[in-house]
């Protein structure tokens, strides 16, 4: 189902507000006021009248996140920067980043899915509002500036099936969906990452069911995709990540007839060149990034986490605890430096295992509270 968002008409007569200024050199201070369009004043005039501009953003980051949403109908100054990178900038500063951990959960009977943010702390489960567009499977996730980008995907709309170029973000902090720019080649199960802030995209299936080699970038600034340097032959079904500046693309294959690809193809955006070599996982499941190591979990091993390290192209494992069927299956998240293992199977009682590498060995695991409403379809963690 497509959800159309609307905006209200302004009206015809700008507004305006009575601006008052004193004359120092009288005597007796006199007022003189003046009528400034409404339009004007969101242009040029202070973010909080009679504080620096500095301050002034530091007192908008210091408010409760939960209060943004509202605060943007203050002004369009206040949109902007409530908009903006600077606020995680800001909030950085001041010591007031939140992470929060945000799902996509599987409905009830499979009936669809929504997004959700896990409650931290003893709080509910929260879910984000619709997100616009049909539902979509194939898709890439990838978190942007503080924001939540979903690109592309295969979508069953009214009996319709299509592969989608569209592209959607979240705003955590304004709590809405936006459509961003198209991208040039519609495409699903492909390889996605952030890189030096910007958004590459590999691989995957086009609209004809043909396996793809392009490589397109996004560029926030913009809000434009760039199709760049293709793969050194197609490959779908892969996943992204994203090391000192370079993207790696693993897993997947070329083709129905070839197996899973062990080659690891790796971007450089210094030499903007692909380079590749054979030292990756097969049919990964699931995986996540946590401070400069790769995490993932094998089709084959579900009991097992493999941990890539890019400085020298290794793997190593770690036994996961036998706790619950010794079928299930997981879905990884991050929290709090800890890698999150969410059950993809519903067992009564079960909790989530968190792996945290930084413990002293054998004392790795342990559980956390943190638990989706229904089957996690995949998750992303947001610090802003």
């Amino acid at each position: 189902m497509v959800t159309i968002v609307g905006t209200r008409e302004q009206f015809v007569q700008p507004q305006t507000f009575l601006r008052a200024t004193m004359q120092l050199k009288s005597p007796r201070p006199k007022l003189s006021f003046c009528f400034t369009p409404q339009g004007d004043c969101d242009q040029y005039c202070a973010l909080i009248p009679g504080l620096p501009e500095d301050l002034a953003k530091i007192c908008l980051a210091l408010v409760p996140r939960t209060h943004f949403p509202v605060m943007g109908g203050v002004s369009k100054r206040w949109m902007s920067f409530l908009e903006s990178k600077e606020l995680i900038a800001v909030r950085k500063e001041v010591q007031k980043l939140d992470e929060c951990v945000y799902v996509l959960t599987a409905d009830a009977q499979a009936k669809g899915s929504h997004w959700e943010v896990l409650g931290c702390q003893g709080q509910k489960n929260t879910p984000l509002p619709p997100m616009p567009g049909p539902t979509k499977a194939g898709f890439g996730v990838v978190v942007l500036d503080g924001k939540l980008i979903v690109i592309a995907g295969y979508a069953a709309d009214h009996g319709k099936e299509f592969v989608s170029d569209e592209v959607y973000q979240y705003d955590c902090f304004l709590n809405r969906w936006t459509a961003l720019s198209k991208m040039n080649v519609a495409r699903c199960d492909f390889a996605c990452a952030e890189v030096n802030g910007v958004i590459y995209v590999a691989g995957g299936f086009g609209p004809s069911g043909d396996s793809l080699s392009s490589v397109e970038v996004y560029d926030p600034e913009q809000n434009k995709w760039t199709l760049i340097e293709g793969l050194r032959r197609p490959r779908w079904g892969c996943f992204g990540c994203s090391f000192e500046g370079k993207m790696y693309v693993m897993g997947g294959r070329s083709s129905f007839t070839i197996g899973n690809s062990r080659y690891i193809d790796v971007y450089d955006t210094n030499s903007n060149a692909w380079g590749e070599f054979r030292n990756g996982c097969v049919m990964v499941t699931a995986h996540a990034v946590l401070g400069e190591k790769l995490f993932c979990i094998e089709w084959k091993n579900q009991r097992s986490l493999a941990i890539f390290e890019p400085a020298d192209n290794s793997w190593k494992k770690a036994p996961v605890p036998l706790t619950g069927s010794s079928s299930t299956r997981f879905s990884l998240g991050i929290h709090d430096g800890k890698l999150l293992l969410f059950s993809l199977e519903e067992e009564p009682g079960y909790q989530t295992l968190m792996y945290d590498p930084a413990a002293p060995t054998g004392s790795e695991w342990c559980t956390s509270n943190l638990r989706p409403s229904g089957r996690c379809l995949c998750t992303v963690t947001i610090k802003a």
